[in-house]
């Protein structure tokens, strides 16, 4: 493969405040929209859950700034394992800082199919690190390799600088030996819109498409239009109307959040790949995922929606914690080998 190779290294918000009234109403929060049914929440994964948004508040109390969450972020995944059982290369992707991880299996097929994972973190934060223990989990259940970068952060960075280094990635995987039907593209969060946007940019182009993409609560809507913004707030301790606006000044500054350029709900689908979308039932970005779906499927797209009951925002990156990760997990990676053209080996 071109680009730098360096020695192995194993990676192991933008949040708000979190109170015990809102963490409370989380909990109790039961999907009670369409989707592929997941079941009831168990009362061990409330208990679990509510671990989780503990640790969320002890770590971001008093994280007001874009730097002071992503910090604050930083940090709460320091105190996650990092992936077991994958090997990693660094490696620059036509300027992207990225890492290429794959199961440390015997013979495991690298350069074969991959994941392009975009790490969310409101366009502010998160990095290879936060999300090496989600993508290593993705790499071993999807028996793939998983490129995951460290693209340019705001405030740093504005618009579109996040999406352009995602697009450089993609096709750097697609001039380094990867067909792009065994290319999927996911994210979450702010990452999911990346992701999105990505492919978006590529049918627009011409060029060639990935054979799925995964978006797990993705910000489709900047202008935060949703009826989930207000439904949910009381439920939502992690994204809020009010979040989504500071990003949006901070992303965007003067231009149009509803340009379908910015936010994929507005954009025009039509012969978008396959496309999995999860979602926590109580989250401020529910109505993100739903009515980008409805949207996907008037326009042909092939859609399958995960309604996950409370389940807060970004629970997949807490396998360590959340029984709940692990089976989400575990749902993505079947989405994606169904998709690859070369499936892996039993």
């Amino acid at each position: 493969m071109k680009g730098r190779t360096l020695p192995d290294r194993r990676a192991p918000k933008r949040l708000g405040y979190l109170f015990p009234a809102l963490a409370a109403a989380l909990l109790l929060s039961v999907s009670a929209v369409p989707g592929q049914d997941i079941g009831p929440q168990s009362p061990g994964s409330r208990v679990q859950v509510e671990k989780l948004l503990g640790l969320w508040k002890e770590h971001f109390a008093g994280a007001d700034s874009l730097q002071e969450r992503r910090t604050a972020f930083a940090r709460l995944m320091q105190t996650m394992p990092g992936p077991t059982r994958i090997q990693v290369r660094q490696v620059d992707a036509d300027g992207v800082d990225a890492e290429l991880m794959w199961p440390a299996r015997l013979h495991h097929p690298i350069g074969e199919r991959v994941i392009l994972y975009i790490h969310g973190g409101g366009f502010s934060g998160g990095s290879i690190r936060t999300h090496g223990l989600f993508a290593g989990s993705l790499a071993k259940a999807a028996s793939s390799d998983v490129l995951l970068i460290n693209y340019r952060l705001m405030p740093e960075y504005t618009y579109p600088a996040q999406i352009n280094d995602a697009v450089t990635a993609y096709r750097w995987l697609l001039d380094n030996g990867y067909r792009n039907d065994n290319v999927v593209v996911a994210g979450d969060g702010a990452g999911g819109n990346i992701a999105l946007e990505t492919v978006l940019r590529q049918i627009q182009a011409g060029k060639a498409l990935p054979a799925a993409v995964i978006a797990l609560s993705p910000i489709t809507d900047l202008a935060a239009t949703g009826g989930s913004m207000t439904s949910n707030a009381g439920s939502d301790p992690l994204v809020g109307k009010d979040w989504i606006e500071t990003l949006r000044k901070a992303y965007l500054g003067r231009k149009s959040p509803s340009d379908p350029q910015i936010s994929p709900l507005y954009a025009d689908l039509t012969g978008f790949p396959p496309l999995l979308l999860q979602v926590g039932s109580g989250e401020a970005l529910l109505d993100d995922t739903l009515r980008l779906a409805d949207k996907a499927r008037q326009a042909g797209v092939d859609v399958t929606t995960e309604v996950w009951p409370g389940m807060p925002h970004q629970w997949q990156l807490f396998p360590a914690l959340l029984d709940d990760a692990d089976r989400s997990s575990q749902t993505i990676a079947e989405f994606a080998i169904r998709h690859f053209a070369d499936k892996p080996q039993e």
